[in-house]
C-alpha cells in the first residue's frame, strides 16, 4: 500500500507547489477585509481552475486554488464498513481540535472526508515547504493510522473469538 501512495502524494505535492502562488487579495465589498475568495466566491475571475487528483475510484484529492487562498479536500478511500467506521471516528477527533491544525476546516467540502483552508496569511506564517510537508505527511500519516488500527481491531476480536470458543469448548 505504500509503494502505492508514494506517487499519489507525489502528484499531490506537485500540484499544490503550483496552486500555492498564492497572494494578499483584500476583499472588494468590505473595506479592510480579506476572506478567503475560495470560500466566499463571489467573483468567478479570482477562482482558478480545480484539480483533481485520484488515487483510485473511492479516494482522491481536491485542489481548488483562487488568488487568495487554497482548499484542499480529500476523499479517504474506504474499503469496508470497518475501514469506513475508522476513518470516520478519526477524522471527527481531529475536527473537533480545528483550533490545534489551523488549516484544517471544521467541516469538510461536501463529498470529501477532510478539508484544509490555505489562505496567504498561513503561507507567510508557515512557508511554502512545512505547509506541502504538511499536507502530504498528513496524508501518509493518515493511512499508516487507518492500517494499524484496522489491524490492531482485527487482531483484538480475533484474540476475543479464540477465548470464546475456548470457553465455549469446556
Amino acid at each position: 500500500m505504500a509503494l502505492s501512495l508514494r506517487p499519489y502524494t507525489s502528484q499531490i505535492r506537485a500540484e499544490l507547489d503550483k496552486s500555492l502562488c498564492i497572494q494578499p487579495f483584500p476583499c472588494q465589498h468590505i473595506e479592510r477585509h480579506t476572506k478567503p475568495e475560495v470560500e466566499v466566491r463571489d467573483n468567478p475571475e479570482l477562482l482558478l481552475p480545480a484539480v483533481t487528483v485520484k488515487r483510485s475510484e473511492r479516494e482522491g484529492c481536491l485542489i481548488e486554488p483562487s488568488v487568495n487562498s487554497v482548499r484542499v479536500s480529500l476523499r479517504v478511500g474506504q474499503m469496508d464498513m470497518l475501514e469506513e467506521e475508522l476513518v470516520k471516528m478519526y477524522l471527527r477527533f481531529l475536527m473537533q481540535r480545528a483550533e490545534v491544525l489551523e488549516v484544517l476546516r471544521r467541516v469538510p467540502v461536501e463529498g470529501y472526508d477532510v478539508s484544509f483552508l490555505i489562505t496567504d496569511q498561513h503561507l507567510l506564517k508557515y512557508g511554502r515547504q512545512r505547509l506541502l510537508d504538511f499536507v502530504v505527511a498528513f496524508i501518509e500519516e493518515l493511512d499508516q493510522e487507518i492500517s494499524s488500527m484496522k489491524l490492531a481491531v482485527n487482531s483484538r476480536g480475533r484474540a476475543v473469538a479464540t477465548e470464546f470458543l475456548r470457553a465455549m469448548a469446556f
